[in-house]
């Protein structure tokens, strides 16, 4: 829990047994993952879209059904589980109301022993994916599926520019395979660029050697440009990503590791015809086609080897915070 807001107030505290009520599940959390969005949030950095007393943080984790309430029937003990990002968000197009419901923000999040679910803001955890794995899914999976494929449609003979090895970039670049795309990759390091290549990325940018790599991936693409780029940089990403970009191509605008205020240059925009448009974690429905996706084909989350314990969380924000993680840093609970 965290009160006042600051990374420095982070604490565990002891909580009531919680009891299932009408509609409601009690989850056994065995697993959370950590986003960089986590680290605004304890800091208090939403302002007034978040909880700003005694919150409990983190959005995504996955455990196992203990109890449920009265007029449940979806779902019995020892169901294996994950929590939606949005729990107020179950199918369509992203609407005000749901905005602001997010876990650890708006809502306590999962950083917890034993917490109270709705029972429509669950999906069931695959037979094949750990606790661990499952809970790297709720943001970072689903915010790279709904770039990649519900919003940017991605498919055969598209070609995608993938940023950097964060949770959200080798999602999409593992979707961005899935769906029969060649995919283009920036780094900064050979190491890196080594682990996009076995995820299947096939051309590889070092952007410390090519400060223009815009140039250089639209080189590689033998001057056809990207039809889909997953933006994580944003303010100091953004021009280059614009120069590697085929006409009518489409941006999904996810990150703002560098910045949140980019130049931009609006002819170009207007001239070549490019979208740019936000991508978020999407809806439960958009989750559970996630999953299932994930299930068919037998992907696999990339988890950082270094892994912490809930008494460790502060380490493990600290540690991601540093930026020296490859794939997801998780949290073992249960």
């Amino acid at each position: 829990m965290v009160d006042p807001m600051g990374l420095e107030n982070l604490h565990i505290v002891d909580l009531p047994e919680p009891q299932a009520g009408p509609g409601e599940v009690v989850v056994a959390m065995k697993a959370a993952s950590l986003n960089f969005r986590d680290l605004l949030a304890v800091k208090g950095g939403y302002g007034s879209m978040q909880k700003q007393e005694k919150l409990i943080p983190l959005s995504d984790g996955a455990g196992e059904v203990i109890a449920v309430g009265p007029g449940v029937s979806a779902w019995k003990a020892g169901d294996r589980v994950l929590g939606c990002f949005f729990p107020d968000w179950q199918a369509g197009p992203l609407r005000r109301e749901a905005v602001g419901t997010d876990l650890g923000g708006g809502y306590d999040g999962v950083a917890v022993e034993k917490r109270v679910f709705r029972s429509d803001a669950l999906v069931p955890l695959p037979d094949d994916l750990s606790f661990v794995e499952g809970a790297a899914l709720p943001c970072a999976a689903a915010t790279a599926w709904n770039a990649v494929i519900e919003k940017g449609g991605v498919g055969p003979g598209d070609r995608v520019l993938i940023q950097g090895t964060g949770g959200v970039s080798l999602f999409a670049l593992q979707f961005a395979k899935m769906a029969g795309a060649e995919v283009f990759a920036i780094s900064s390091s050979a190491e890196k660029l080594a682990l996009m290549q076995a995820q299947g990325a096939q051309h590889l940018v070092n952007y410390k050697d090519e400060p223009e790599w815009g140039k250089a991936v639209m080189k590689l693409s033998r001057g056809r440009g990207m039809t889909h780029a997953i933006e994580i940089g944003g303010a100091e990403t953004l021009k280059q990503t614009m120069r590697s970009m085929a006409p009518g191509g489409f941006i999904a605008m996810i990150g703002m590791v560098t910045g949140p205020k980019a130049e931009m240059n609006l002819p170009i925009i207007a001239m070549q015809e490019f979208k740019l448009e936000g991508a978020t974690a999407g809806s439960r429905l958009s989750l559970q086609r996630l999953v299932d996706a994930m299930a068919a084909n037998g992907v696999k989350p990339v988890i950082e080897d270094k892994r912490f314990g809930l008494d460790d969380l502060k380490a493990g924000l600290e540690y991601l915070a540093r930026g020296e993680h490859v794939g997801k840093v998780c949290i073992d609970i249960g």
